[in-house]
């Protein structure tokens, strides 16, 4: 299977930057496993490239291994045999070489430069400035250590800042391409699959070889030599120093805490302790803050939850984490059957509701309401809370949703709660107009579909079938 999915706007950025007059520096950067090598392989394979995996060895080996590449891309025998002790030398080769068509120089893991030797940026900058900067060439920097290359290339302090022509932070493939990997499955199914893979290419591969969503958690995750099953301490590790502080943080959300002050009880830490762990795990793209969408000043409210945005890791935390000692005793059947009774209602249908927010923005650009909502979140206050709920301030109107991963069809009870419920909304209550939307994994009762064909301030999405 060729799971080169998605990525059409990376390519085009890819291609317009080599189209470029000149020379082009890309930073292309994104957690593990996302996929960043599948996308230059993809982007060079027709052209001219030398392509270079840095590792964690010493900065000479390095540049060895870099002379071996660079000789071959050249064909130049005088390069294999000479003893370099420098970049620049290298680069300069390279460069004085006459080419048919623009060379592209990929430095894949590039943050291992720096962590070798801190003063490598800075090389590399010369080597920009005075040997490539003028050049038909084009140079991509890539690395998935998120923190070093942002601060090694991107960051104000950093000595390539203001070098790059484009940058590129490859994120997690979206839930509308999963039936480009899974063919064949009812949309029910890729959810499931979605729920647990969270759109990382290497995990969506490694579940596609299994029937279904069980047997890969089996295979992949609950296997102690398998793939998988330590994943979340490698993606941690080489990102974060205190690497139990930031465990015991993810797992105490994982298991329902997202107030600020709940999360700091459970770890009797100090609130003011724990900002600069919540700062960086945001940063990494592991946990998001989320704040009601009617909220004016999302940065200042009061009312911001915390939650596990990567959809692995909150599986993980939530059942593998606290569940090791089984597994590791050779009991992993315990914790397979807290999964079978869990996975659904524990996990499931909380990452349904992502799988509704993101169908939302198709269905507002799709021109589903006669306006265009512009912020789209959830709205709870002390008493009530909505899985969906969409403003279009321009036009005062509202509109809220539920979202049900259920066994049975949703019925009128449902959208009648929603109405109540959205009572204690305060937002422009006297103008606005609201819009209702059900979305449910197992379709509606005929009554309510009758109901909705009566009115055109309701809409109803099934997920029974790819539709």
């Amino acid at each position: 299977m060729d799971y080169f999915v998605d990525r059409e706007q990376e390519m085009e950025t890819l291609q317009s930057e080599y189209e470029r007059k000149g020379s082009a520096l890309v930073v292309l950067y994104g957690r593990r496993r996302v996929g960043k090598t599948t996308l230059i392989s993809e982007f060079i394979k027709d052209k001219n490239a030398l392509f270079f995996l840095a590792s964690e060895e010493s900065e000479s080996q390095n540049r060895s291994a870099f002379k071996d590449k660079a000789a071959e891309f050249i064909d130049s025998d005088l390069l294999r045999n000479a003893d370099i002790k420098n970049w620049d030398t290298l680069f300069k080769t390279i460069m004085d070489t006459p080419f048919d068509t623009k060379p592209v120089i990929v430095l894949d893991e590039f943050q291992y430069l720096g962590k070798a030797n801190p003063a490598f940026p800075s090389i590399f900058q010369r080597i920009w400035e005075e040997i490539l900067k003028d050049k038909s060439v084009m140079v991509i920097l890539c690395g998935s250590l998120i923190s070093m290359m942002e601060s090694q290339t991107l960051a104000y302090g950093s000595p390539l800042y203001g070098r790059r022509t484009a940058q590129i932070r490859l994120k997690q493939i979206p839930f509308a391409y999963y039936n480009e990997f899974f063919p064949g499955k009812s949309r029910k199914e890729l959810i499931e699959m979605y729920a647990v893979t969270g759109g990382v290419p290497k995990y969506i591969e490694l579940f596609s070889e299994n029937k279904d969503i069980y047997t890969a958690i089996q295979k992949c995750v609950l296997n102690r030599s398998g793939y998988l099953y330590d994943e979340p301490h490698f993606l941690l590790q080489q990102e974060v120093t205190e690497i139990g502080s930031y465990f015991s943080i993810i797992k105490a959300i994982a298991a329902g805490n997202s107030k600020l002050s709940a999360i700091s009880t459970v770890l009797e830490i100090k609130s003011t302790s724990l900002t600069k762990y919540l700062k960086t795990l945001m940063d990494l793209d592991i946990v998001e803050r989320e704040v009601p969408v009617t909220e004016d000043n999302p940065e200042k409210s009061k009312k911001g939850l915390y939650k596990i945005k990567d959809n692995y890791l909150r599986f993980w935390f939530a059942f593998v984490y606290p569940n090791m000692s089984f597994i590791e005793s050779g009991h992993s059947r315990v914790v397979m059957n807290k999964i079978r009774k869990g996975l659904v209602s524990g996990h499931i249908s909380f990452v349904y509701e992502d799988v509704c927010r993101e169908r939302m923005w198709e269905l507002n650009a799709d021109d589903a309401w006669p306006f265009h909502f512009t912020k789209l979140g959830r709205y709870w206050d002390a008493k009530t809370e909505i899985d969906i709920a969409a403003i279009d301030p321009e036009g005062k109107n509202l509109i809220v949703g539920e979202c049900k991963y259920w066994q049975e069809p949703v019925g009128v009870n449902i959208l009648r709660d929603l109405e109540e419920k959205t009572k204690s909304v305060s937002w422009e209550q006297s103008k606005r107009k609201v819009w209702y939307v059900l979305f449910s994994a197992e379709g509606f009762t005929d009554e309510l579909k009758a109901l909705a064909a009566q009115r055109d301030d309701v809409l109803l999405f099934d997920d029974i079938e790819n539709n």
